[in-house]
């Protein structure tokens, strides 16, 4: 569950250093506190626990060292009096930065104990003026070796201000990074770039949204360009504007795993759902909420624009420490200061994926750590799996449960009379081999089940179960199904060998051995399967795939339960109206194959039968980086019933189906790193994708183009 953080500002902590009353007695009682050991910000933190927080988040330092950095560092044009001693004192700063003890609102270690600092908003790394920036630069990194002297573990960063000069910001960011090792950084990023913002109202001549003393413009917002139609909501433009500035400074950073993301979400928000779904992919470590995001109910109580209430509750799956500003404003006529983190915290109890992850049989609640966590496929055709492999596999109630049915469904319209020949083509410990038993039974069918398995140490298992549970119903045959001779042709042949791209685990290959089993009318379940791609974007699995120096790091598509992710594609249309939907079909694979040309073995004469080609169009509406491509498939069992892991269609097929996660193919751009791609607005990527029968890898040649 996400924690919940107080924002405590100066303001805020000023009420805790004023004494709770102005009599000689309180105020020695006071002072009596301080001095055993009770300040301003222990206090603080101890009032926030009181009210359900987890912690406090504080400014480092205050007004005072505002005030000399400014007096030292920006110094008027012209004749002022003492240039020359405050030049000397900005030179003596300089070469040796330290701050006075007026100037720090922490002091020692106890009160930066679970503590979030903010360094400096007022520090202007991207500033226009060259020694402006440098002297920013300056005290932020002072300011962090202060931190990082009191064990803090994270800052949060100002934001950047000026898109001309995002890169230096990136720049001081990273020196940061490198100066101040082991600590967290995150850089404040507005869900809208305000200068966009700003100059879109100057053009229009109408106000911006957050112009001191507007609440809105005069007409409603109708002459700027940026402002929705809905209540505290613009158009996309200056969120992707956002975007763009923090892809600048974490591609600068080199995506450093100690610098993340603190999403303001201060209004006005953009309008568009997708916009804000972007954000999910990127590491936001915390998401910043003052009381002005929140509007009050028909009650008067606070709440968040229902585009604001989707995109929390679909963030909350990432988890990330919510930071709550302004509790006790009173902005609010309803609820107090705890209706706040109340309504964020039922927003996270009521998001989809929370709940799924709390639910028992849910594959969410089975994938519990393993989330964004890269595996490679298994190879049951090169390696023989263990025990355990196969029992977490067992442990799937959905795909044994649809397996059953298309048996039962396939014997049950099974137009001959008679005694019907089953082969469960690598049955492994025999799930398959049982559920194969019940739906003999349930169908009231004579009939007899071969189990053959190649998988010398899971043949003593199926040994056990034959002589405990399955009697003379079932035979064993030890051997690989490509090779090996069966006594009789068999009616209905059965085989999970699907991997997560649906064929990446020689489904294709194994099958072609074993279809010479079937009599020239059998059926084959799985009789047919599809994979299927889309683009992604994903900072964490990007971190995690380049952590390897291997080559091949980057060429191995892995199996991963996502999270983090977004999908970057629009469902179809684009520019061209050319481009296909969200996910999209590369090929697909039948069973038996009717038209195969056999040698005298029943074995084809070459594979290059299974060798797929695939060109896909995808829309990208959105500015994006793309770090690769999820992959999926989709099976069909048996007549109506089937198995699926494709994002739109797996909850209609296959619900909670446990035992495929999708594919992740790393995108290569470059040797010997994986490097992602820059997509534009409605930019079109237009790829081939080729599958090597020999190695079943995809190899994805992209273009892209506005």
């Amino acid at each position: 569950m996400s924690s919940f953080i107080a924002h405590v500002s100066l303001q805020d902590l000023s009420v805790y250093t004023t004494p709770p009353s102005s009599s000689p007695a309180s105020s020695a009682s006071a002072t009596t506190t301080v001095s055993t050991g009770e300040t301003p910000v222990l206090r603080a933190a101890s009032d926030a626990r009181s009210k359900g927080y987890e912690a406090i988040a504080i400014p480092l330092t205050n007004d005072k060292w505002k005030a000399r950095w400014s007096e030292m560092c920006l110094l008027p044009t012209g004749d002022i009096p003492d240039r020359q001693s405050l030049e000397g004192q900005a030179e003596a700063w300089r070469s040796n930065p330290a701050f006075m003890r007026n100037e720090v609102t922490i002091t020692r270690l106890d009160e930066a104990e679970g503590v979030v600092a903010f360094a400096s908003e007022w520090l202007e790394l991207d500033a226009s003026d060259d020694w402006v920036r440098h002297d920013a630069e300056t005290a932020l990194l002072q300011e962090l070796a202060y931190a990082s002297y009191l064990n803090v573990h994270a800052v949060i960063l100002p934001s950047p201000r000026n898109r001309a000069h995002v890169a230096s910001f990136a720049r001081a960011v990273n020196a940061a990074l490198k100066a101040i090792p082991y600590m967290q950084l995150s850089v404040r990023i507005p869900i809208y770039d305000r200068s966009l913002m700003q100059l879109a109202a100057a053009a229009s001549g109408v106000a911006s949204p957050n112009s001191p003393g507007t609440s809105s413009s005069p007409n409603g917002g109708k002459g700027n360009p940026f402002i929705g139609s809905g209540a505290g909501e613009v158009s996309d433009q200056p969120s992707i504007a956002s975007w763009e500035m923090w892809d600048t400074i974490r591609t600068i950073c080199e995506y450093n795993v100690r610098l993340s993301l603190t999403l303001d979400l201060t209004p006005p928000l953009p309008a568009d759902l997708a916009v804000l779904r972007q954000w999910v992919a990127e590491p936001t470590r915390f998401l910043f909420l003052p009381v002005s995001t929140f509007i009050a109910n028909a009650k008067g109580y606070p709440v968040l624009p229902k585009p604001t209430q989707k995109f929390t509750r679909d963030i909350m799956k990432i988890q990330p420490n919510v930071i709550l500003s302004g509790t006790s404003s009173g902005r609010h006529a309803k609820g107090g200061e705890a209706a706040y983190s109340q309504y964020v915290r039922h927003l996270e109890k009521t998001s989809p994926s929370v709940k799924a992850a709390h639910t028992p049989g849910t594959v969410e609640n089975f994938a519990q750590g393993y989330q964004d966590y890269l595996q490679a496929p298994l190879q049951p055709l090169m390696d023989n799996l263990q025990s355990v492999t196969y029992q977490t596999f067992e442990q799937d109630p959905v795909k044994y449960r649809n397996y059953e049915e298309a048996i039962f469904r396939a014997l049950s319209e099974w137009p001959r009379p008679g005694r019907i020949v089953i082969c469960v083509a690598g049955a492994g410990r025999g799930p398959l081999v049982a559920r194969c038993l019940t739906a003999i039974e349930r169908a009231k069918k004579e009939a007899f089940v071969y189990a053959v398995e190649k998988n010398p140490n899971a043949l003593v298992t199926l040994q056990d179960r034959l002589r405990l549970e399955w009697g003379d119903k079932v035979k064993i045959l030890f051997g690989d199904m490509r090779t090996l001779e069966v006594p009789e042709q068999v009616d209905i042949l059965v085989s999970e060998l699907l991997g997560s791209f649906g064929d990446n685990e020689l489904s294709p290959e194994c099958l072609d051995g074993a279809m010479r089993f079937l009599k020239p009318d059998g059926i084959s379940i799985p009789a047919s399967y599809t994979a299927h791609l889309a683009p992604l974007s994903s900072s964490k699995l990007y971190n995690e795939t380049r952590v390897s120096k291997d080559e091949k790091a980057v060429e191995t598509p892995y199996v991963v339960m996502f999270q983090s992710i977004n999908i970057l594609s629009g469902d179809g249309g684009g520019v061209s109206g050319e481009c296909g939907p969200q996910v999209q079909e590369c090929w697909e694979f039948e069973h038996p194959r009717r038209d195969a040309v056999l040698n005298a073995q029943g074995l084809p004469f070459t594979n290059s039968h299974n060798t797929r080609f695939a060109k896909l169009t995808f829309h990208i509406p959105h500015a994006s980086v793309l770090h690769g491509f999820g992959g999926y498939f989709e099976a069909v069992l048996y007549g109506s019933v089937g198995l699926s892991i494709h994002p739109q269609r797996m909850d209609k097929i296959s619900k909670d189906m446990l035992s495929w996660f999708p594919l992740f193919f790393p995108l290569k751009v470059s040797y010997p790193r994986c490097c992602p791609a820059a997509l534009p607005v409605n930019a079109v990527l237009s790829g081939a994708t080729i599958l090597a029968q020999q190695l079943r890898t995809a190899r994805v040649h992209l273009e892209t183009n506005k």
